[in-house]
């Protein structure tokens, strides 16, 4: 028995300029423990990633829309960074509505690198600890959050990492959360 066995982790992101390691890396790694994974896209066309929010990488086809979702079913939320997927998901009132819901139903919400402008959007920081790409500190602390530079950092149920390279702190962080 893996130990997500019955978990059931959403993960959204926008059709194009999502980081391609902090979407595959999470997906790939929840799934090799058990976890069921939805992907959820604005629209159900092919998920473009970016590298370095630069260079096209893979391509991914999502399972359903955000539309199509809601907490109801879902143990755990993740959103993944990349400057323009982040961007515009803070602005996508669906997503942030999702982010919302988790956090009212006391369920994880991971943010990784740009992700938490999206937690910074839904106005779930305030009196939380976070970390995240360190551009964006000023937005965190003007959401009543205090920002640290560190790999991982976990408070309540919100679970932050700064970048690609703190991916397996990230993913074994979910895992924890899902499993207390």
């Amino acid at each position: 028995m893996a130990a997500l066995d019955g978990k059931n982790v959403l993960v959204i992101a926008t059709n194009y300029g999502v980081e391609q390691d902090e979407i595959v890396v999470p997906v790939e790694q929840l799934r090799e423990r058990g976890a069921s994974v939805t992907v959820a896209a604005q629209q159900t066309d092919a998920i473009q990633t970016l590298v370095g929010d630069k260079d096209p990488g893979k391509t991914l086809d999502p399972d359903t829309t955000i539309a199509g979702v809601n907490v109801t079913g879902f143990d755990a939320l993740v959103v993944p960074g990349g400057t323009i997927n982040a961007d515009n998901l803070r602005t996508d009132q669906q997503a942030v509505s999702l982010v919302q819901a988790f956090a009212q139903a006391g369920k994880p919400v991971a943010a990784i690198c740009h992700g938490p402008w999206t937690l910074v959007e839904a106005g779930v920081l305030p009196g939380k600890t976070i970390t995240s790409y360190p551009s964006l500190q000023t937005d965190v602390r003007n959401a009543g959050a205090e920002w640290v530079d560190q790999e991982v950092q976990v408070d309540g149920g919100v679970i932050t990492s700064r970048t690609p390279d703190d991916l397996p702190a990230f993913v074994d962080a979910i895992e924890r959360a899902l499993t207390a």
